[in-house]
C-alpha cells in the first residue's frame, strides 16, 4: 500500500488572514465611527467631547456620527485587510527562517512597522476620503465637497486634483500606521504576560485590561502624525490658491509654534476609546472569536451610551441653570 499523499489544502489557509483582517476591521469601525468622527471633529477644534457631540445632535442629528461610513469600510477593507493579512504573512516566514522558534519581540515589531506601512500606502486614499467626509460640515457651505459617498469622493478627487491626490497625506498616514503598530506590539504581549502570569485573571479581563494599556500607548504613539494628517487631509486652498501647509513637516512645525508639543495630543482620550476596542480585534497575540467581536460590539455601544449620558446630563444642567437665571 503506497503512502498517502498529503492532501492540497487550497488557498483558504492564505487568504484566511486578509478575510478575517478586513472583516474584523470593518465590523469594529461599524461601532466605532460615532468615536471615530468626534476625534476628528476635536482635532479640528470644533471643541471638548461632549461639546462636539451636543453641537452635533442638535444641527445635524444623529446620522452625523455615522458620516463617511462608507469611507470607513473602504479603508478597512483595504487597510487592515492588507495590514493583518501581510503581517501574519511575514511573521510565518520569520518563524520558518527561526526553525519554528518563537520570534523576539524587535523581529515582531519589524513585522509590525512594515505591514503597517504597507496597509497604510493601500489605504490612504479611503483614508483621505473619510477624513474628508467627516470634516465637511465643519466648513463654510461654500466650500464644501459634499461627497455622496466613498467612491464618489475618490472619483472627485481624481478629476479634480488628479490621481496622486488620493495619497496627499500619506507620508504620516504611513508613519502613523508604523508608529501604532509598534506601539502596540511592543505593549500588548507584556501586558498579557503580566496580567495572566502575575495577576492570574481570567480571559475577559485579559482582554479588556491588555486591550486598554496597549490602546493608550498606541495612541501615545501613533496621535502627533494622526493630527498631523488629519489637518493636511482635509485643508483646502484660499482664494489664491495657497494651501495654508506646504508639507507634512511644514504642519508639524506650524502646530508646534502655535499650540506647542500638547497641541499634537488633542483628542486623546477619545482617540484611546477608539483605538482599543481595534486592538481587541487586531492584536496577533489573540485568534480571531465570536466572543472577542461580541466583546468589542457590546463596549463600543456602551462607550456611545455613556457619550449620549453625559450630553443629557449637560443638557439639564443648562436647563437648570437658564430656568435659576
Amino acid at each position: 500500500m503506497g503512502e498517502e499523499k498529503p492532501k492540497s489544502k487550497g488557498v483558504w489557509p492564505s487568504v484566511k488572514p486578509f478575510v478575517n483582517g478586513g472583516a474584523s476591521g470593518m465590523l469594529a469601525t461599524c461601532v466605532i465611527q460615532p468615536v471615530d468622527m468626534i476625534k476628528v471633529r476635536i482635532q479640528l477644534g470644533q471643541g471638548s467631547a461632549v461639546q462636539v457631540t451636543k453641537t452635533m445632535l442638535q444641527n445635524e442629528g444623529i446620522k452625523a456620527f455615522y458620516k463617511g461610513l462608507s469611507a470607513g469600510l473602504l479603508r478597512q477593507a483595504t487597510y487592515t485587510t492588507t495590514r493583518l493579512g501581510s503581517f501574519k504573512v511575514l511573521t510565518n516566514k520569520a518563524v520558518a527562517a527561526n526553525d519554528g522558534k518563537p520570534l523576539p519581540l524587535y523581529q515582531k515589531a519589524l513585522c509590525g512597522l512594515t505591514a503597517g506601512a504597507v496597509g497604510a500606502t493601500v489605504g490612504s486614499p479611503a483614508d483621505l476620503s473619510l477624513i474628508r467626509m467627516q470634516a465637511d460640515a465643519t466648513l463654510p457651505a461654500a466650500q464644501r465637497r459634499n461627497y455622496k459617498n466613498a467612491f464618489d469622493a475618490l472619483y472627485r478627487i481624481v478629476a479634480d486634483e488628479g490621481v496622486l491626490a488620493l495619497w496627499k497625506g500619506a507620508g504620516p498616514t504611513v508613519v502613523r500606521a508604523m508608529a501604532l503598530n509598534m506601539g502596540m506590539l511592543a505593549s500588548y504581549d507584556q501586558s498579557v504576560e503580566f496580567l495572566k502570569d502575575s495577576l492570574g485573571l481570567g480571559e475577559a479581563s485579559i482582554l479588556v485590561g491588555a486591550s486598554a494599556v496597549s490602546g493608550f500607548f498606541a495612541s501615545a504613539f501613533s496621535l502627533p502624525f494622526d493630527y498631523v494628517k488629519t489637518q493636511i487631509q482635509k485643508m483646502q486652498p484660499d482664494a489664491s490658491g495657497k494651501y495654508p501647509y506646504t508639507s507634512s513637516w511644514d504642519c508639524a512645525m506650524k502646530t508646534l509654534k502655535s499650540g506647542g508639543p500638547l497641541k499634537f495630543y488633542t483628542g486623546f482620550p477619545v482617540y484611546c476609546v477608539r483605538i482599543a476596542p481595534h486592538v481587541m480585534v487586531y492584536s496577533p497575540s489573540i485568534s480571531l472569536c465570536p466572543f472577542s467581536l461580541l466583546f468589542v460590539c457590546i463596549l463600543c455601544f456602551r462607550g456611545v451610551q455613556h457619550v449620549m449620558f453625559l450630553w443629557e446630563t449637560q443638557e439639564c444642567m443648562d436647563q437648570f441653570l437658564m430656568k435659576g437665571a
